[in-house]
């Protein structure tokens, strides 16, 4: 097998988990409180995000690009086969 053939796979294989790593980072980052009635006001249900999960999450979705990019460009470089000087 050809080097380039397991740096693709590797990519794609780490683009994945960054990818599930920053759903789960997301996912992480939403907080929810539910509010009981209290005298006149009414029941309600208040979000908080937590920044700094959501950063993480914006970062590994970032790398998860920058890996299917390298993985694009490495698996077309090695389709058309190296490179030549001069054509």
């Amino acid at each position: 097998m050809r080097r380039w053939i397991i740096a693709v796979l590797v990519e794609l294989d780490v683009m994945v988990l960054a990818l599930v790593a920053a759903v789960l980072s997301w996912r992480n980052s939403v907080r929810t409180l539910d509010f009981a009635p209290f005298g006149d006001a009414p029941e309600f249900t208040a979000t908080r995000y937590v920044a700094p999960w959501q950063v993480l999450a914006a970062v590994l979705v970032a790398v998860a690009g920058v890996l299917a990019i390298d993985a694009a460009a490495r698996l077309v470089r090695g389709i058309r086969g190296p490179a030549r000087i001069g054509h």
